[in-house]
């Protein structure tokens, strides 16, 4: 009787260690390996749509090609880890309770690593020329300091408009929609279309982080960090107080 219940008892252990394990993998691991391989293939793209016609890329290959990327890879890995892709993303969707603080970190960590190597693998296949015209798919919009205060606001606004699209469309519970996938490459496709010529239309550290320092090009880099990020403690401040429901929303509820 003794040996069966110690047997019992046994099996209850092995069943929750492999239960935790499990749960660690999926809670952890998994959502950053998602961070970690969407970042990736995000940037890699965006990257390429702008070196591979370094004399006459436009606006609309790089407004295409980030936009579709990007929602193609939220509908692959958005419901593993919600499929942010962006530390401006991950900030503001933590500042609603959309992801859990010790998350962010994380995230953030992935995603930049997948900035270094999209951009990486963008050097490697690119022809030397290109590449070197390009500055690496660096954002290089921004020539002297007449154009710094227009392009952090453009980058703030832009990235605001992003931040929204996804905390609206993809967290918030009152207007959550299965169409958030489409609505935010679209968002991006607009951004970079309205302000490429102004900042460049980053939205997103990562996105500027990994062909900078591939590249080594870091002129007027923290532009890209500071309108991206303030943009989405904004949106954060808007959504908690005004615009969230009521499980979001801190006034009036």
């Amino acid at each position: 009787n003794c040996l069966w219940k110690c047997d019992l008892f046994s099996v209850k252990d092995e069943e929750t260690k492999v239960h935790r394990a499990v749960s660690v993998f999926q809670f952890y691991v998994q959502p950053w390996l998602a961070e970690l391989v969407g970042s990736t293939l995000f940037i890699f793209t965006g990257c390429m749509s702008v070196i591979e016609n370094p004399l006459d890329t436009g606006s609309l290959q790089p407004a295409l090609a980030h936009g579709l990327a990007l929602g193609i890879v939220i509908a692959l890995f958005g419901e593993i880890s919600g499929g942010h892709f962006n530390p401006a993303v991950s900030v503001s969707v933590c500042l609603i309770g959309g992801l859990n603080v010790i998350l962010l970190l994380p995230y953030i960590t992935a995603q930049l690593c997948g900035g270094l190597i999209g951009a990486s693998l963008a050097k490697v296949i690119s022809p030397p020329n290109n590449y070197f015209n390009t500055s690496g798919g660096a954002f290089n919009t921004v020539k002297d300091s007449d154009q710094v205060g227009p392009a952090v606001v453009a980058e703030m606004v832009m990235t605001l408009f992003l931040t929204m699209s996804v905390c609206m469309g993809a967290v918030n519970g009152k207007t959550r929609t299965l169409l958030a996938p489409f609505c935010i490459g679209l968002t991006i496709t607009a951004d970079v279309l309205a302000g490429g010529l102004i900042s460049g239309a980053c939205m997103n550290p990562a996105r500027a982080f990994g062909p900078a320092a591939v590249a080594h090009y870091w002129t007027y880099h923290w532009i890209y960090w500071v309108g991206p990020m303030a943009g989405a403690v904004l949106t954060g401040t808007l959504i908690r107080l005004m615009l969230g429901d009521e499980k979001i929303r801190l006034l009036l509820k």
